[in-house]
């Protein structure tokens, strides 16, 4: 009998210790940073930069209601009216007697200021004669367009109300990661605050590589329908992380991915708009390609990515800097280059003046160059690619003034024999010298164009 009272004794205590240092684990590991159990609502960032444990984690289903709430009131529906030529036979199309019909577009745009700033995707209200926005709480407002730029297809928007609007912040898109949770918020086929969660499929997305546009999309899986244009890609705390933009398909319906402008470009271009009526563009000035196995056979390198330098313009940062034709760009700043996308992306949320770290690799070695961006001096006018021509280049075809044709794409003067090289000399019998004056000229009103071609001869070109 005292045998048995003694294990009792001794075996009660035991039993309460271990229960005590059970629960003390237990919260012990709840309030650890380093616990086994990882909630996905905290960044990527934060879940990247986790040190390294062979234990497995258990990751929770992710949160988007914060994301949501945050973003909802902020996204709004944005109707376009336009009008188009309406034809109601052969007849008026042939002699132009068609009648003037109101066509009503719809889309998407993001508040990103508290005084009503808005952007959207140029074509939710490209030719629009008038724009309404309404708001998730059913407001309507005549809203002003601010500017546009085409080429990343961004549009700014400015409401008027009579209290401060909600909106979105601005997340830094460079950090954004493959395989990060995203929620895409718009109005498809006007079902007004409509919200769809995916992730990050892919950065640094070029549609088209032999179109005149430089695009470096974000892709998502998450789902987005026409309305969706000019909406909200957020990330999980529903921050701004892109402007939803395109679809892939192939019957006009989403069908797996959608594509967004990064919000490192549309700030920048919201930015130049609102701070210069127009898109500054910082250049390199440096031509080339992206390396693949292929062409890097054809090059003689082992290196399969990274862009490889044709040529630079001796005018531009980059030559003045001392890249030169052979050497491959591998980084720009912290930003890995891989292709021509990386390279246009981050370089179209940069303006003329930025200083730029570029890693190139040259000789088997890495160099780390310091380079100024300068100005832009391309333009897309007419169906052409333009510059502003060098002293050299006027002297060469022995003409004072006028801007370099880079590309023609206008099939008309094409066909009038105008190339790469001609120098563009007059306008309506006005004397061009820069690429900033060709702003003044309307197409419709062009009714006489001087080249001079690459013999030095001139060539005036008149139109009906």
């Amino acid at each position: 009998m005292k045998n048995i009272k003694l294990i009792y004794n001794i075996t009660i205590p035991v039993l309460m210790i271990v229960l005590a240092v059970f629960v003390f684990s237990e919260r012990n590991n709840e309030s650890e940073p380093n616990s086994n159990v990882l909630n996905t609502i905290l960044s990527s960032e934060t879940i990247n930069n986790q040190a390294p444990q062979s234990r497995n984690f258990i990751v929770r289903n992710p949160d988007f209601t914060v994301a949501a709430e945050k973003t909802i009131n902020s996204v709004v529906h944005v109707k376009n009216t336009a009008k188009a030529k309406n034809s109601n036979s052969l007849w008026d199309l042939f002699y132009g007697n068609s009648d003037d019909r109101t066509t009503i577009g719809t889309g998407s745009g993001v508040i990103v200021s508290s005084d009503g700033y808005i952007i959207t995707n140029n074509h939710v209200i490209e030719n629009a004669t008038q724009i309404e926005v309404t708001t998730n709480d059913n407001k309507s407002f005549d809203a002003e367009l601010i500017g546009t730029d085409q080429n990343s297809d961004i549009a700014v928007l400015k409401i008027n109300g009579e209290s401060r609007f909600p909106y979105i912040r601005f997340a830094d898109s460079d950090q954004t990661k493959i395989g990060e949770w995203v929620l895409a918020v718009g109005n498809p086929f006007n079902l007004t605050s409509t919200v769809t969660a995916g992730i990050i499929s892919a950065k640094s997305r070029d549609l088209n590589d032999y179109d005149s546009k430089n695009q470096s999309f974000i892709q998502t899986d998450a789902a987005v329908n026409s309305g969706n244009s000019g909406g909200a890609l957020v990330n999980i705390n529903g921050d701004l992380i892109g402007i939803n933009t395109a679809i892939q398909s192939t019957n006009a319906g989403f069908i797996g991915y959608s594509f967004a402008v990064p919000s490192n470009i549309a700030r920048k271009i919201y930015e130049d708009i609102l701070e210069f009526g127009d898109v500054q563009r910082g250049l390199l000035g440096v031509t080339g390609q992206s390396l693949n196995s292929q062409n890097s056979n054809e090059l003689g390198i082992d290196i399969t990515e990274g862009f490889y330098i044709n040529d630079t313009d001796p005018n531009m940062g980059a030559h003045i800097a001392g890249i030169r034709k052979g050497d491959i760009i591998q980084q720009i700043d912290n930003v890995k280059i891989n292709k021509f996308a990386d390279l246009s992306g981050y370089l179209n949320s940069k303006r003329p003046g930025d200083k730029l770290n570029v890693k190139i690799f040259r000789n088997n070695k890495s160099l780390n160059v310091g380079v100024q961006l300068k100005r832009s001096t391309y333009v897309q006018f007419y169906g052409m690619q333009l510059k502003d021509a060098s002293e050299s280049e006027l002297d060469e075809l022995n003409t004072e003034n006028g801007v370099k044709v880079v590309i023609n794409r206008n099939g008309t003067l094409f066909r009038m024999g105008i190339r790469s090289g001609y120098i563009l000399t007059e306008i309506n019998n006005t004397q061009i010298s820069n690429t900033s004056e060709l702003k003044s000229f309307e197409r419709a009103d062009i009714f006489q164009i001087t080249f001079v071609d690459l013999n030095g001869e001139k060539e005036k070109l008149i139109f009906d």
